[in-house]
C-alpha cells in the first residue's frame, strides 16, 4: 500500500456523515495549519480539478439519475485525477494535504449505502489512485439524531444529503466499523482512522482535530497557534 510518508508529505482526511461539521473543521485545520507555517493544499471531493468539478456538479446534482454503479465509478474517476494531478505533486514536495473525503466515504456510502461490493470497490479504487492510502483519517463522529438534526435544519441540497434516514443510518454504521481495529486491518488501504469527537463548538472541535495530529506527528504538528487566523491556504474547493 502506497503511503505518502515516504516522500515527505503528509496525508489527512476528514470524514464523517452528514450535519457532523466536518467540512467547517476541514476549512478551520487548513487555516491553522498555514498559519502555523504548513505548506497546505485544501482539497474537497468529488472536485479539485476542471474534471473534478464537472463530475461534481453532475454527482450532486439531485436531477441526476445515476444508477449505485455509475455514481461509485464517477467518485472514483474524480479521484483519479485528483491524486494524479493535484495530491500527488503536493505529497512530493512535502506538503501537508488535507482532504474533505476519500476512500473512507466511498465504503460508507457507496458500500453500504448503495449495497456495493466493497471488493469490487477496493479494486475500482486501487486502480484510480495507484493504491495511495492515507497517512491518517479523523473521523468526526456525533450521535446520530443529532447529526440528522443539523443535516434537515440546513435544508437537504443536494443528493447525498435528499437520501432516507435509512441510508444515512447505513452510512453512519460504516463510519462507526471503521473505527474498529479489526477492520482496519483488513482494509489497510483506508490507513489509519481516528475519531474525534465533533460535539460542542468548533473552536473546540478544531483543537481535538489538532491534538489528534499531534498525537500522530508530535514533532510536525505540535505548535500550531490557538487563534484562528484569516486564510492563507491553497483551497481547490470544488
Amino acid at each position: 500500500m502506497a503511503m505518502s510518508g515516504a516522500t515527505g508529505g503528509c496525508f489527512i482526511v476528514l470524514e464523517g456523515g452528514e450535519g457532523v461539521g466536518k467540512t467547517t473543521q476541514w476549512r478551520r485545520l487548513a487555516d491553522r495549519l498555514a498559519a502555523a507555517g504548513h505548506d497546505v493544499v485544501a482539497l474537497r471531493e468529488p472536485g479539485g480539478t476542471p474534471a473534478g468539478d464537472a463530475l461534481r456538479a453532475v454527482l450532486l446534482d439531485p436531477q441526476s439519475a445515476l444508477t449505485p454503479e455509475t455514481e461509485a465509478l464517477l467518485f472514483a474517476a474524480s479521484r483519479a485525477q485528483l491524486v494524479r494531478d493535484v495530491i500527488t505533486p503536493a505529497l512530493h514536495r512535502g506538503a501537508v494535504v488535507l482532504v474533505d473525503r476519500f476512500l473512507l466515504s466511498t465504503y460508507a456510502y457507496q458500500g453500504r449505502g448503495r449495497a456495493l461490493s466493497l471488493a469490487a470497490l477496493r479494486e475500482v479504487n486501487a486502480f484510480a489512485t495507484g493504491f495511495l492510502a492515507p497517512d491518517l483519517t479523523l473521523l468526526l463522529a456525533l450521535p446520530l439524531e443529532e447529526s440528522m438534526a443539523r443535516m434537515h435544519a440546513r435544508g437537504s441540497t443536494d443528493r447525498m444529503e435528499r437520501e432516507d434516514d435509512a441510508f444515512h443510518r447505513r452510512v453512519r454504521a460504516a463510519f462507526d466499523d471503521a473505527l474498529q481495529p479489526a477492520w482496519q486491518a483488513q482494509h489497510p488501504e483506508i490507513g489509519p482512522v481516528v475519531a474525534v469527537d465533533a460535539d460542542g463548538e468548533a473552536d473546540l472541535v478544531t483543537a481535538r482535530c489538532l491534538a489528534a495530529l499531534a498525537t500522530q506527528w508530535p514533532h510536525r504538528f505540535s505548535e500550531v497557534p490557538e487563534e484562528r487566523p484569516l486564510p492563507a491556504v491553497e483551497v481547490t474547493r470544488g
